[in-house]
């Protein structure tokens, strides 16, 4: 009976883990391209450092906190007119990976601060005393010393946006946890509820595990 269930929802947990596989890739790729340069610039205009600007760095910073202090159903919820003026609609994956994108930015950004932050700062004395550029500090020292870190970034905030992507099935954002939703919660199917855990579980694990190893290869430390 169990498996017959399981059979009978193929199809939707397809359709679902696709959709969550969508949001996931968007989100992560917009993160990437605007949180790693956000990340970049909190870092190279800190205190002491060669771009130092307490301006820059306190209104950077003041914005970034105040999108992570947001609970992102809260967030999910507060950019749905931003979200139909950029696609459209409210509901779908497409739609969802708007306010998916919101959240992971300044969070991707922190961890490459952060990540930027654990570089001996000798390194970087090294080159600006031998008259590098700020952008090629960046490019062949910041970077390449920092990428272990970065990768370790992106696979977290991967996996953050697995668990978002799931609560964004509340307001009709499709993917696993929309399924959880319409299927296990509201009609009361325990088999539903424990397959989408059991995927999301499996999918956050082949994650961690893929972003572990990458780290490793590229770490020469």
């Amino acid at each position: 009976m169990l498996l017959e269930s399981i059979i009978s929802l193929l199809p939707e947990l397809q359709k679902a883990f696709l959709e969550t596989l969508y949001m996931v890739g968007i989100s992560l790729f917009i993160a990437m391209v605007a949180g790693l340069p956000l990340g970049i610039l909190l870092f190279v205009t800190d205190r002491g450092l060669f771009l130092e600007n307490t301006v820059i760095k306190s209104t950077v910073g003041f914005v970034v906190n105040l999108v992570r202090s947001i609970p992102f159903v809260i967030l999910l919820v507060s950019l749905l007119p931003l979200t139909k003026l950029i696609t459209g609609t409210t509901i779908g994956p497409t739609a969802a990976s708007v306010s998916l994108s919101v959240a992971a930015i300044p969070f991707f950004a922190r961890i490459v601060e952060s990540s930027l932050r654990e570089i001996d700062k000798g390194v970087i004395e090294a080159a600006i005393a031998v008259g590098a550029t700020p952008w090629m500090i960046i490019k062949e020292v910041l970077l390449p010393e920092a990428r272990s870190g970065i990768i370790h970034g992106i696979t977290i905030t991967m996996i953050s946006l697995v668990g978002y992507s799931a609560m964004a099935g509340i307001v009709g954002g499709g993917g696993i946890g929309d399924l959880a939703i319409r299927f296990g919660y509201y009609r009361y199917d325990n088999t539903v509820m424990i397959t989408t855990i059991v995927i999301l579980v499996c999918l956050v694990q082949i994650i961690q595990l893929t972003g572990d190893r990458v780290a490793r290869l590229v770490d020469k430390r």
